[in-house]
């Protein structure tokens, strides 16, 4: 007896790609939200791109009834829990991120439960469970921000990167509990290498996202979230910049300024280590499959998505204050 094989998906090109994906998304009534670390194919078919922030007031202020959210799977949770009642579609079910995974729920309930007294502010790069279990969400773009908005005799949790909640600690002057995550992109750039370029490019301004180690940020010449590192470049008159996240932001940078120069911040090794794995699984291809196939879909159970979706609405409050 022999297995029937299926047939093999067409392959298409580019523009035949992005033709069939600008026709799915009239067909679906979709919108496509993407982060500024997609590969630079996705992020010029996205109706939307920015930052964890940008990305989740979308979300939220969507009218369409499909969101396909070409990002990782925090982000397409958080659009799932903002809209219940809609499809909320990922490329790739795989495409997860180290500082989440770095905070299981289950013992971060039990590091919540230990401090009782505690107000517990959450990245929102963090899975629905530990959302849950928070009082309050923040991005790195709001984040010091909302810490300000707490009274000072109020002791917090910040969960879960550790290096943004030094920055934070930094810019405010409060201490944090800080749960010991991190990025493994975020955390690889060499400082030895970094200062070894801006020797070859005196001129260059080292630009850094907070989420950084604090030896990298002790050299930057700015710190910000994605959209605003990428303002910086805008508005800045310098010319050069080492840019120390992850690289996609280069492709918004370059098309926003294309006489500027940008140079991605070096690893510790050789690698693309400042690329994120978890993001670059999705894929141009991916993309106009899931909204083919309407998969994969992201669920999140109700009693979870309702305990999640108060932190997320009181962080869009206070951002806007």
């Amino acid at each position: 007896m022999f297995a029937t094989l299926a047939p093999p998906r067409p392959t298409l090109d580019p523009p035949a790609l992005v033709a069939a994906i600008q026709a799915l998304k009239t067909e679906l009534n979709a919108v496509i939200l993407a982060h500024y670390y997609q590969e630079p194919g996705i992020q010029d078919v996205a109706d939307y791109i920015g930052d964890s922030l940008g990305l989740s007031q979308q979300a939220a202020q969507t009218s369409a009834q499909v969101i396909v959210f070409a990002g990782v799977h925090f982000m397409a949770e958080t659009a799932k829990i903002l809209n219940p009642d809609k499809q909320v579609l990922l490329p790739d079910l795989d495409a997860g991120c180290s500082l989440a995974d770095s905070c299981p729920a289950a013992e971060f309930a039990a590091f919540k439960a230990a401090h009782p007294n505690h107000l517990v502010i959450s990245y929102i790069n963090c899975t629905a469970e530990v959302k849950a279990l928070s009082d309050i969400i923040c991005t790195s773009a709001n984040a010091v921000k909302i810490v300000q908005q707490i009274p000072t005799d109020q002791p917090i949790i910040f969960a879960p990167d550790r290096n943004l909640g030094r920055y934070v600690m930094a810019q405010t002057g409060r201490e944090l509990l800080l749960w010991e995550g991190s990025c493994i992109v975020h955390e690889t750039f060499s400082e030895k290498r970094i200062i070894a370029l801006g020797l070859d490019y005196p001129d260059a301004k080292l630009i850094a996202h907070p989420e950084c180690e604090p030896a990298i940020l002790r050299h930057a010449d700015y710190i910000g979230s994605t959209t605003a590192l990428l303002h910086y470049t805008q508005t800045s008159p310098e010319q050069t910049f080492i840019v120390a996240t992850e690289s996609g932001i280069i492709h918004q940078m370059q098309r926003a300024n294309p006489e500027k120069t940008y140079i991605p911040a070096p690893s510790i090794s050789n690698c693309n280590c400042n690329e994120c794995p978890y993001m670059r699984l999705n894929t141009l291809e991916k993309l106009y499959y899931c909204m083919a196939n309407q998969s994969p879909e992201v669920t999140v159970p109700p009693n979870i998505a309702a305990a999640a979706r108060k932190p997320i609405q009181r962080m869009l409050e206070l951002s806007r204050t």
